[in-house]
């Protein structure tokens, strides 16, 4: 009896170390859940209404099929039946009608709600594979375009001008120092009265309104080569894809409530680009913003695109420019071979004009096949 009162202390710890190893799994899931939010076009409906009967979570590979989908392609790897019915369950069916231009952007997942509530009429899923990248393949040549987001500014956009210019697009304001240069103010007022305000003296704060300006440059960058291209008469597949994630040094030198400002400064400007971009692709633009809890400054993108080799369809003829006697012996012979082909074609032609034209009429009979011919 001693013996088995002994024993319950062991299988008591037993099982409280077992519930805190699976409540430390759990949480540690929970803590690296994303989450992905597809933004539909006003003017054009290619995804499903939010009534539609929908799955509550998708996974990373999805994700690129669905964005290779909307692009107008097929995805780069075969899907199963389950991912088939997800993507069924957000885009439309019509293969028909897609944006051929998807604007994807990862951002930290700390700033979900806010997107939610900025972006309203949209899709948004769990991912329930956390950890897995994906490729989105695209085709060569002129077919599509792949724009990052992510190229940094030159020395020419990183002005006190430049910074005065984004700050009255988003409607705020830029206070220079007019002893040094890139040492101003830039304020931003905020939906609830308050405003942001960002020093450039810190680096903190200069850091996030570098990566704010890069992603607006870059967008604009794209949206001119899509009007070029349009006005050539080209329409090209267009894939803009960055990541958006400075707020690691804010954390650590703010308050929560000054990085909650950032975050909204940050929803603010993606919903003023893609605002821009509607208007610049005629509403022909799908928005995918993926929520990322590991996202950082140092990480790599969850997607890897890549570029199919295109072959052509036309039979090539291998030529030797060093042997200039053969090639010129070839250019004889095709030209020889013409002009006989073409004296042929005109001598049969004069003759058969010839025998037509002197051809009796109750003889033809294409003419006159209702003609009883004696």
């Amino acid at each position: 009896m001693a013996a088995t009162d002994s024993n319950v202390p062991r299988l008591c710890l037993s099982h409280l170390l077992l519930l805190l190893l699976t409540g430390s799994i759990l949480f540690a899931y929970a803590a690296r859940s994303e989450t992905v939010i597809f933004i539909d076009s006003p003017t054009h409906g290619f995804l499903r209404s939010s009534s539609y009967a929908q799955s509550d979570s998708m996974s990373i590979p999805d994700v690129a099929a669905a964005v290779s989908m909307l692009l107008g392609f097929a995805p780069s790897q075969m899907i199963s039946a389950t991912s088939a019915s997800t993507l069924n369950n957000i885009l439309c069916p019509n293969p028909f009608n897609r944006p051929r231009a998807v604007f994807l952007l990862e951002v930290p997942a700390v700033a979900e709600h806010l997107f939610l509530s900025r972006f309203s009429a949209s899709l948004n899923r769990k991912i329930n594979s956390v950890g897995n990248s994906a490729s989105i393949q695209l085709p060569g040549g002129d077919e599509s375009f792949f724009i990052p987001l992510d190229e940094p500014l030159s020395n020419d956009g990183w002005t006190d001008k430049n910074i005065a210019d984004f700050a009255l697009w988003i409607g705020g304001s830029y206070v220079s120092d007019a002893v040094k240069p890139l040492n101003g103010e830039l304020n931003f007022p905020l939906d609830d009265g308050a405003e942001v305000k960002l020093q450039m003296s810190q680096v903190a704060d200069k850091e996030f309104t570098i990566n704010l300006l890069t992603l607006v440059h870059n967008v604009q960058k794209a949206k001119k080569l899509h009007l070029e291209a349009t006005n050539n008469g080209h329409r090209p597949a267009e894939l803009l894809m960055g990541s958006f994630d400075c707020f690691k040094g804010l954390k650590e030198k703010h308050n929560t409530g000054v990085t909650q400002q950032r975050l909204e400064l940050l929803v603010a400007t993606s919903f003023k680009i893609f605002d821009m971009l509607l208007d610049a692709y005629s509403g022909q633009i799908v928005g995918v913003v993926l929520l990322n809890k590991e996202a950082s400054a140092e990480s790599v993108s969850l997607f890897d695109v890549t570029f199919s080799a295109q072959s052509s369809r036309w039979l090539a003829e291998k030529e030797d420019a060093s042997d200039s006697i053969s090639i010129a012996r070839v250019l004889l012979v095709r030209q020889t071979l013409a002009w006989i082909t073409g004296i042929l074609l005109l001598i049969a032609t004069l003759l058969g004009v010839y025998f037509l034209m002197n051809m009796p009429l109750t003889r033809d009979t294409l003419l006159y096949s209702n003609v009883k011919l004696d």
